[in-house]
This record gives C-alpha cells, sequence and structure tokens, in this order.
C-alpha cells in the first residue's frame, strides 16, 4: 500500500515540474529544438510609452450644460413658511412628560398629572404671573438696559473729550489740527 502511494505521489508531481520548463541554460543550448513565439507586445515600445508624459485631454474645455435645482429653494421657503412655534418645554423635558403620560393616564391616576397640585385658582395665579412676568420683566430688562447704554455712552463722550483736551494741551501750535481748534461737538 505504501509503494502505490508513494508512486501515486511522484507521478502527480511529476507532471507540474514537466511543465515548468527547462531551466534557461538549456533553452541557450538547444534553440533550435525549441519553436520561438512573436508576441505583439514589445517591451520597448511598453517603456517608451510610460516615459512619455500622460495626455489628459479636456482640463481647459468649457462644459456644454449646467444643471441647477430650483425645487430645493421651494422646499426650504415652504418649510420656513410652515415652521411652528412652540412653547416652553414641559418641566423635565419633552421625553419625561411623554413618560409621565404614557405611564399614568389621566383616568385611573388623575392628582399624578401635571398641575394636578394645583387648584383652579393657584393655576389662575401661575398664569397671571407668568403673563405680568413676560410682560413687564422685558419691559424693566429693556428699559434698565438703555439707560446702562445712555451712562456707558455719557462717560466714553467725557473720556474722548479729556483725551482730546490733553493732546491739544501738549501740542505747540494747536491750529495744524482740526479737532484743537473746531471741538469735539461740531
Amino acid at each position: 500500500m505504501r509503494l502505490v502511494s508513494l508512486l501515486l505521489a511522484a507521478t502527480l508531481a511529476a507532471g507540474p515540474a514537466a511543465a515548468q520548463g527547462t531551466p534557461s541554460s538549456a533553452v541557450r543550448s538547444s534553440s533550435a529544438d525549441t519553436p520561438t513565439f512573436t508576441l505583439p507586445v514589445s517591451l520597448d515600445n511598453i517603456r517608451e510609452a510610460l516615459a512619455r508624459p500622460p495626455v489628459l485631454r479636456g482640463l481647459d474645455r468649457k462644459p456644454d450644460f449646467s444643471v441647477t435645482i430650483e425645487e430645493a429653494h421651494r422646499l426650504e421657503e415652504l418649510f420656513r413658511a410652515l415652521e411652528l412655534k412652540m412653547g416652553p418645554a414641559p418641566p423635565g423635558g419633552l421625553y419625561a412628560y411623554e413618560m409621565q403620560r404614557l405611564l399614568f393616564n389621566p383616568t385611573d391616576h388623575p392628582l399624578v398629572q401635571p398641575y394636578a397640585a394645583f387648584s383652579g385658582g393657584e393655576l389662575i395665579t401661575l398664569a397671571i404671573e407668568g403673563l405680568i412676568g413676560r410682560w413687564l420683566g422685558g419691559a424693566m430688562k429693556n428699559g434698565l438696559t438703555g439707560a446702562e447704554r445712555k451712562r456707558a455712552e455719557k462717560n466714553a463722550r467725557e473720556e474722548v473729550t479729556r483725551a482730546i483736551a490733553q493732546f491739544c494741551a501738549e501740542q505747540p501750535d494747536r491750529s495744524h489740527f482740526e479737532i484743537c481748534w473746531m471741538g469735539v461737538d461740531r
């Protein structure tokens, strides 16, 4: 059995070894016995083609047509027109509110609902306080920032006037500088 396996392995290995051909020294000595192949491709032609710089056509060509998408602008305008102004987010955020709504429905758990701890009068009081805070708070904020801005402008003007007066006082000939003989408030 061993002999049969050994002969089979030798036969299988001999086929690819014979297909590889003979060494190059043997080919040169017996060149008359082997046929010569003429290939349509020459290595010299390939080297010459690779040595030449690549030719890129059409880089300076103007395009024949152009495409503009106008529908996107219409959709953006439509979405801007449909933009909904949402009110303030509920306490805890939208997800917490949704989770509470799903877990505790108003029929089974009425006292677990938002604002369930307040009576009707208390809810009205909260609403009025919120509206007053929004309207009067905004007006008060604008009034305070306006007064603060006026004060800052007045201080800046006074500082500029002092700096100009100091500059003009240091100059021997004030007639060269228009700001010295015209004054700050023209």
